[in-house]
C-alpha cells in the first residue's frame, strides 16, 4: 500500500474508534449515574429570601409536569453532595439560578437556556477532565504544517491532516479564507479579502486616506505614488525638487502591487528608469521614497518581522507577538548611489533573496547569524543605552494604527463574504508586519503580509546541485510559539465574553504610555501551559487610538447602504438613497448634481481599477465622495472637523440603528491630545502629499455651483 493510501486507512480507522468511543463515553455515563440524595437536600436560592422546593423524584412510568425540568444527566454537582438527576420547578420569576447544597455551604450556580431550562456547570477542574480535545483541519496548511503540527500536539489536541466529514473546530488555511469553499461553522485563519487589502497598492490607499485626516498620527508610513496611474505626477514632483535645488537626488524603491519575496523590487533615482509595462500589459506598482538612514549592527542593513493576530473585527482585538525575528543583509551597507542602486544583498532585508547570497550565515544561535531573533537584538541595543520599552511603544502604536486603517475595507470584504444571517465561520488570522528602524530609532512599515512563512525549515546545499531542508532552531522558537498560542486564544472552550469599546474604557483611565510589560495582557488560559507569548494590544489601548477610527463609521455608513447581501459596490439608486436619507441634498446642490458627482467619481475610479469587473463605487470612492460631501457642507473647518461633522448629521438622521453599530465601533474622539514631535522620516520636505495643498487652494476658490467634485487624492488622478 502506498503512504498515501497508509494514512488514509489509519484516518479512517481512528475516526471509526473515535465514534464507537465516543458512544461507549456516552453510555458509560447514564450508567454510572449516581443514587439519588434526599429531596430535602436541595435548597433554591432567591436572593436573600431562600425559599426550599421540593421535587418529587421521578418515579419509572411518570412524566414531569410541564412546568419542571430536568437537571443534565451529565453535569454532575460540585461539592460533597452527588446526586441523580432531579425535577425543579423554575416557574418562580424570583428564581436566581443558584442551588445551595445543605451541609456544604457552597452554591451551585449554572446557566439558563432561553426556553427556562437550567443546567447545572461543572466546576473548572471536572471540565478540564471531561471535555473532548478540540479538532483542527490542516488539510489545507500548506508550508505552515509542520509548525501547525507542532503546536497541535503540544495542546494535545486532535488534528485532521486529511480533512474531515464532520464540522471541526478550527480550520487552518494556507492561502486565504477561500481555500475551502464548504465552512459554515467554526473558525478560519483567514479573513475574506485580506489578500487583496494588503497589497501594496490597496494597502497604500487605505493608509493615505488616514494621512490626510491625521498626517501627524500615520508618518511612519513611506510617500508613495500608486503606478502606472500617478507616474505622471511622481515625475513632476521629482523635477520640480531637482529644480529647486540640484544638490538634492532623492532615492525610490518600486514594488509590484502583489509581489512578494523581493521579486520585482529595485531601486531607481529617475523617474524615467520605472519599468511600467511589462511585455504588452502595464505594470501596477507602488513607488516610494528609500529609506537612506537605517539603524545597523554589525555594518548591516536589517528589518523585523512582527507576527500580529487581529482575533477578530467586531470588536476589533489585536495581538501582538513579544517575540519576532530580524533579517539581516548581507553585503555591508552603503548610501544608495548610482553605482550600487543594483546591489540586492545591501539593500533589501527580504530572507528570500538573501539566503541565495554566498555570504548568508545559518546558525543554531539566536543571537547570531543573517536571520536572529528580536529580543536578541533589542538586548544588544539595550546594552548601548537606547530606550527599548520606547521602541516597542511606538512599535505598539504603529501596528494599532496600520491596523485600524485596514479594517473598513475588511469589513465589507466580510460582509460580503458571511452576510449577516447567514451560516458561516468566524475569523482571525496571523500577519507578518515588516518594520524598519531609522537611525533615530523611529519604526517605518516596509509592508504587511497577509500570508507570513510559517517554515521552520531552511534549504541547504549538502552537495553541488543537491539542496535539503534542515531545521531552523531560530524560526521554530518564533513561529511554534506564535501558532500554539494563537490556538489556545481561539480555543473554543475558552472562549470570554468582549466588553464593548464604551464598555472597557469606562472601567479605566487614560494612560500616558503604552505599557510594554511581560505581564499584561499575556496570563495563559490554561495552567498547564506557558505564559502566552502574544500581548493584547487593543481593545486594551483603546483610549489612546478611538479617536483614528473616522473611516471605520464611514464604512458603517457605507455598508448600511449596500442593500444587497453580498454586495460591495453602490449603484447610483442606493447612492441616491443615502444623499435622501441624510437630507444632503438642498437646492444648491440638487439631485442632478448627486447624479453627476457619483458618475464623475466612479469612473476615474474604475479607470483606476482596469481589472475590476464590478460596476458602482467602492468604498474608498464613497470615501473620496463623504469627503467632498463634508467639505462643501463645513468649508470653514479642517478635513478632520468637516468629516467628523458630516458623520454625526448622517448618524443623527440614521437614527438609532446607525447609533448602536456606533457603539460596538467607535466611540466619539476625545479632545486631541498633546503629540509628541518626533523626526519624520522623510529625507526632503518637498515630498509631503500634495493633496492636502489642493485641498486648502481649492477650498476658498471653488465656485459654489461647481458640480464636479475636487481631487481628494493623488490616487485618482490620472
Amino acid at each position: 500500500m502506498s503512504d498515501y493510501g497508509h494514512v488514509r486507512a489509519e484516518q479512517t480507522k481512528s475516526q471509526g474508534e473515535d465514534a464507537e468511543k465516543e458512544a461507549a463515553d456516552s453510555e458509560e455515563q447514564v450508567a454510572s449515574l449516581p443514587a439519588s440524595p434526599d429531596p430535602s437536600s436541595i435548597t433554591a436560592t432567591t436572593g436573600t429570601d431562600a425559599s426550599s422546593v421540593l421535587c418529587k423524584q421521578r418515579s419509572r412510568g411518570h412524566r414531569e409536569p410541564a412546568c419542571c425540568v430536568k437537571a443534565a444527566p451529565d453535569w454532575p454537582l460540585r461539592g460533597p453532595a452527588a446526586f441523580a438527576p432531579a425535577v425543579i420547578n423554575l416557574n418562580n420569576p424570583g428564581f436566581e439560578r443558584a442551588f445551595r447544597v445543605k451541609g456544604s455551604g457552597s452554591l451551585l450556580h449554572g446557566t439558563s437556556e432561553t426556553n427556562g431550562n437550567y443546567l447545572i456547570n461543572r466546576g473548572p477542574q471536572e471540565q478540564s477532565q471531561k471535555r473532548r480535545p478540540v479538532t483542527v483541519d490542516s488539510s489545507k496548511a500548506k508550508t505552515s504544517l509542520e509548525a501547525l503540527k507542532m503546536s497541535i500536539k503540544q495542546l494535545k489536541w486532535k488534528e485532521f491532516p486529511l480533512g474531515r466529514r464532520a464540522p471541526c473546530d478550527i480550520y487552518w488555511h494556507g492561502v486565504s479564507f477561500h481555500d475551502n469553499e464548504n465552512i459554515v461553522s467554526g473558525q478560519v485563519n483567514k479573513f475574506p479579502g485580506m489578500v487583496e487589502m494588503l497589497r501594496k497598492i490597496n494597502m497604500s490607499r487605505a493608509v493615505r486616506t488616514m494621512q490626510e485626516l491625521f498626517p501627524e498620527e500615520y508618518d511612519f508610513y513611506p510617500r508613495s505614488w500608486i503606478l502606472p496611474e500617478e507616474h505622471q505626477l511622481f515625475a513632476t514632483q521629482i523635477r520640480l525638487i531637482k529644480e529647486k535645488d540640484a544638490a538634492v537626488n532623492p532615492t525610490f524603491i518600486v514594488k509590484p502591487d502583489g509581489g512578494s519575496q523581493g521579486d520585482g523590487i529595485y531601486l531607481i533615482r529617475d523617474p524615467a528608469d520605472v519599468k511600467l509595462v511589462v511585455g504588452s500589459q502595464a505594470k501596477q506598482a507602488v513607488v516610494q521614497e528609500y529609506i537612506p538612514k537605517p539603524l545597523l549592527i554589525d555594518k548591516l542593513k536589517f528589518d523585523i518581522r512582527l507576527y500580529v493576530l487581529i482575533k477578530s473585527l467586531e470588536p476589533l482585538e489585536i495581538y501582538i507577538a513579544k517575540e519576532g525575528l530580524t533579517r539581516f543583509c548581507t553585503e555591508p551597507y552603503q548610501e544608495p548611489s548610482q553605482k550600487n542602486l543594483s546591489h540586492v544583498f545591501m539593500h533589501l532585508t527580504n530572507y528570500s533573496l538573501n539566503v541565495h547570497s554566498g555570504n548568508f550565515v545559518h546558525s543554531d544561535s539566536q543571537n547570531t547569524g543573517s536571520k536572529r531573533t528580536l529580543s536578541s537584538v533589542l538586548y544588544r541595543l539595550a546594552a548601548k543605552g537606547v530606550d527599548i520599552k520606547r521602541v516597542w511603544s511606538d512599535i505598539i502604536a504603529l501596528v494599532i494604527k496600520t491596523v485600524i486603517a485596514v479594517v473598513p475595507e475588511l469589513k465589507v470584504y466580510y460582509q460580503a463574504d458571511i452576510p449577516p444571517g447567514k451560516p458561516g465561520p468566524t475569523c482571525f488570522q496571523i500577519l507578518g508586519f515588516d518594520i524598519l528602524l531609522m537611525k533615530n530609532l523611529k519604526p517605518v512599515l516596509l509592508e504587511v503580509n497577509s500570508n507570513p512563512s510559517m517554515r521552520i525549515e531552511h534549504e541547504q546545499e549538502v552537495a553541488p546541485g543537491v539542496f535539503e531542508f534542515v531545521p531552523s532552531p531560530v524560526d521554530e522558537e518564533v513561529k511554534v510559539g506564535v501558532i500554539r498560542d494563537t490556538l489556545r486564544l481561539m480555543d473554543p472552550f475558552h472562549k470570554k465574553p468582549v466588553m464593548s469599546y464604551q464598555d472597557k474604557s469606562r472601567g479605566s483611565e487614560p494612560r500616558e504610555e503604552i505599557q510594554t510589560d511581560a505581564e499584561s495582557g499575556s496570563r495563559s488560559p490554561d495552567e498547564n501551559q506557558p505564559s502566552l507569548c502574544l500581548k493584547q494590544v487593543y481593545p486594551k489601548y483603546t483610549k489612546q487610538f478611538n479617536h483614528l477610527r473616522l473611516a471605520e463609521r464611514i464604512a458603517s455608513l457605507f455598508i448600511r447602504f449596500l442593500g444587497v447581501k453580498g454586495n460591495m459596490r453602490l449603484g447610483p439608486t442606493a447612492f441616491r438613497t443615502f444623499i435622501r436619507t441624510c437630507k444632503l441634498s438642498s437646492s444648491n446642490f440638487t439631485m442632478a448634481s448627486v447624479d453627476i458627482l457619483y458618475i464623475d467619481i466612479t469612473r476615474r475610479w474604475a479607470a483606476a481599477a482596469a481589472d475590476s469587473r464590478e460596476a458602482g463605487m467602492g468604498l474608498q470612492a464613497f470615501v473620496e465622495a463623504f469627503f467632498y460631501l463634508a467639505g462643501r457642507r463645513f468649508r470653514s473647518l479642517s478635513l478632520r472637523e468637516q468629516v467628523v461633522s458630516l458623520l454625526e448629521l448622517c448618524e443623527a438622521q440614521l437614527g438609532p440603528q446607525s447609533e448602536d453599530r456606533r457603539s460596538l465601533s467607535c466611540s466619539r474622539a476625545p479632545p486631541p491630545r498633546a503629540v509628541k514631535t518626533q523626526t519624520p522620516y522623510h529625507t526632503n520636505s518637498q515630498l509631503a502629499s500634495p493633496a492636502p495643498q489642493r485641498r486648502a487652494a481649492s477650498q476658498d476658490n471653488r465656485p459654489p455651483q461647481t458640480l464636479k467634485p475636487r481631487m481628494l487624492r493623488a490616487s485618482v488622478e490620472n
